[in-house]
């Protein structure tokens, strides 16, 4: 069995009961969070229990109105370097797991769609209104490193985002979905207990 001078040696030790330390203090549901991070808007986020996060976590909750916009259930972990920003409504279920370097996000400064609402480019696009729409990533997904999650996406139970996907819409339960802008190329099948081509 390797020891944990062994796995962390003798200086990532000391930073790992450090970080304990901190977590424990500040987040006391949570299992981990690694130092250094950079959390804004604390009383607008929920974390579950056992909740791990890698170095560099970065989370951005600022509602119009007080109310919780990040919910974050039990057991998921995050790595290094991931942004998560909501200004309504943005949720992550239970067992998630995201790789690093991944960006989620409910708003965009300005609107872009097909509303009668448009943004105009002589505006920086820092004072441009914000738009937003619920993210909802649930229970048992796994999203691979440098993954974007952008507004209005719903990510089904149990389904996997590929590295370097672009979410841009809904993906169904139980899906694999890769590319730019993601697509599913694979669904699991409850009767062959396969991940089938689509």
């Amino acid at each position: 069995m390797i020891s944990l001078i062994q796995r962390y040696n003798f200086w990532g030790l000391l930073s790992l009961v450090n970080n304990l330390m901190i977590t424990k203090l500040f987040f006391p549901r949570a299992k981990l969070i690694r130092s250094p991070f950079y959390i804004r808007g604390i009383a607008f986020i929920e974390i579950g229990k056992n909740f791990i996060a890698g170095v560099g976590l970065r989370m951005d909750a600022f509602p119009d109105k007080e109310k919780i916009c990040i919910r974050i259930g039990d057991n998921v972990q995050i790595n290094d370097y991931v942004h998560i920003g909501a200004v309504d409504s943005l949720t992550i279920g239970n067992n998630v797991l995201i790789a690093s370097r991944v960006f989620i996000s409910d708003h965009n400064h300005g609107f872009y769609g097909n509303s009668s609402e448009q943004s105009i480019p002589e505006v920086p696009p820092a004072k441009r209104k914000l738009s937003f729409a619920s993210v909802c990533i649930e229970d048992n997904v796994w999203i691979g490193e440098g993954v974007g999650i952008l507004p209005g996406v719903r990510i089904g139970k149990g389904s996997i985002i590929g590295c370097g996907a672009i979410v841009t819409r809904d993906v169904p339960e139980c899906c694999l979905a890769v590319g730019n802008p993601a697509r599913v190329i694979k669904k699991y099948s409850f009767k062959t207990k396969k991940w089938e081509n689509i």
